[in-house]
């Protein structure tokens, strides 16, 4: 539940209140806005009189929240949450473009497309050192050499960077070398490694399951906000439906459905979603026009020759030229990029 104080409560009534809940053995969540105070409540509720709580100076009511997840939730958070990541922001009226190959194959390599993705208008290197792939044979990463490779592009272009994780010995290895981590679809609900996300204190990159609902999504969030994260940001990669025309079938929908169910802010991967160069510009304009706080997408030096995903990159010259006709699409929905 939720308890929401009056306009310009008091702090010595906001402490009177907070001091009841955690004497009952629960959690509390404070949210302060400029307008109204949410006060809300973790644990088993049933510790708790509502008739106790509703009688406390400056408690303007008492609301219930029934989903499951309660820390991404915007009852609880109303405002809508900023995160940073080195140098750069997602959220707060800015359109975030993370871009960089699948795979990092070589130092000459991801050097090469740092520069070009910056020059370009990204602000976030992504790049893969470990590659969870569909086939056992298939390039697997370069992991801790991969990061290290980040590191030096970084200190080069002065990108912030992102790398997948994989495992808690992946975590341990990417908090020495990038700023963000990811959660892969294939891992939205491997749960214990969500909980090691969450304590890495590194903001952490959240991609929606190949089949999951947007509760089981948010749910895999609070997994990670429960550990004392609350830098959490999400990212709708497309799911599997029937339709084989694309690789994925990417939900923007999603987009305006999270705004009203999460303050964590959206982000859309075109590339991994719809799996070709030729949609990956449409749907990277549409995403923009939905209002997504950021775009990851992919970019290599040469596609046909990328040790993973090369048909959906972007060439230097396609990426270009995207992030140019994406800007009127920024203003109309007053973001800054």
């Amino acid at each position: 539940m939720i308890i929401v104080m009056k306009h310009q409560a008091s702090d010595q009534s906001i402490h009177a209140v907070t001091k009841y809940i955690e004497d009952n053995g629960l959690q509390v969540h404070l949210s302060q806005g400029e307008e109204v105070t949410i006060i809300g409540i973790v644990g088993d509720k049933s510790r708790l009189s509502t008739e106790n709580l509703i009688i406390f100076k400056d408690v303007d009511r008492i609301v219930p929240v029934t989903e499951s997840y309660k820390l991404a939730n915007r009852k609880f958070h109303p405002e809508a949450t900023t995160v940073k990541v080195g140098n750069t922001s997602i959220g707060a009226g800015n359109l975030t473009i993370m871009a960089g190959p699948c795979a990092v194959e070589t130092e000459e390599q991801l050097m090469c497309i740092a520069r070009a993705v910056k020059a370009a208008g990204a602000t976030i290197l992504r790049g893969g050192a470990y590659k969870p792939r569909t086939s056992p044979y298939s390039f697997q990463g370069l992991e801790e050499e991969g990061l290290r490779y980040m590191q030096e592009a970084k200190a080069e272009t002065g990108l912030s960077t992102i790398c997948e994780v994989v495992s808690l010995d992946a975590i341990e290895a990417a908090v020495k070398y990038v700023d963000m981590i990811q959660i892969g679809a294939r891992n939205m609900q491997n749960f214990i490694l969500l909980k090691e996300a969450g304590q890495s204190g590194l903001p952490v990159l959240l991609k929606r399951g190949l089949c999951a609902t947007v509760d089981e999504w948010l749910n895999a969030a609070e997994y990670i906000i429960a550990e004392g994260n609350p830098n959490v940001v999400l990212c709708e990669r497309g799911i599997r439906t029937f339709e084989t025309a694309t690789r994925n079938t990417l939900d923007l929908s999603v987009v305006p459905v999270l705004r009203t169910k999460t303050h964590l802010p959206v982000i859309v991967d075109p590339s991994h979603s719809t799996g070709s160069y030729r949609y990956v510009a449409p749907m990277a304009k549409a995403a923009v026009a939905c209002d997504a706080d950021g775009l990851m997408i992919e970019v290599h030096n040469d596609p046909a020759h990328a040790l993973s995903d090369g048909p959906q990159s972007l060439t230097f010259e396609k990426f270009e030229k995207l992030t140019n006709e994406l800007r009127p699409f920024c203003q109309l929905v007053k973001r800054s990029f």
